[in-house]
């Protein structure tokens, strides 16, 4: 069975609900597209909360290790890894308060769609935030 991404509708929706997106392998490096994405959508009022155990901080914003060490619900987490990590990612993903999973465009990974899918989260991949947060206002 082939990955379906919710709407565009619906995914406008998403975005209009969300306030805290977590991002999966953020970098601190303003030339990599995890940066710029991030920024745009920091700049589009959206709180961004790096996620990368090898950075201080990106964005003015305190990086953390893990999505296990963030406090409190997260409305998105927006993956910027490889494709054949996005299975190792949703598991991390399943032990936090958060229901939409965001692969970035050019990540696909069937397991990880079937096994959040399996647990009824909204599933996203394929797909850049910021091109889709520009066609959705």
């Amino acid at each position: 069975m082939a990955i379906e991404n919710p709407s565009l509708e619906e995914i406008g929706e998403i975005l209009k609900k969300a306030k805290r997106i977590a991002v999966v392998g953020l970098s601190n490096n303003p030339t990599r597209t995890s940066y710029q994405v991030s920024e745009v959508m920091q700049k589009a009022g959206y709180e961004i909360i790096p996620v990368n155990p090898t950075i201080e901080e990106s964005l003015g914003v305190k990086a953390v290790a893990s999505l296990k060490d963030i406090k409190g619900p997260v409305d998105i987490v927006n993956v910027f890894r490889r494709s054949e990590q996005l299975y190792d990612v949703a598991k991390e993903f399943d032990e936090i308060d958060c229901n939409v999973f965001w692969a970035q465009q050019g990540l696909v990974n069937e397991e990880a769609y079937h096994f959040l899918k399996e647990k009824g989260y909204t599933v996203i991949m394929d797909r850049c935030i910021k091109v889709m947060h520009a066609l959705t206002k």
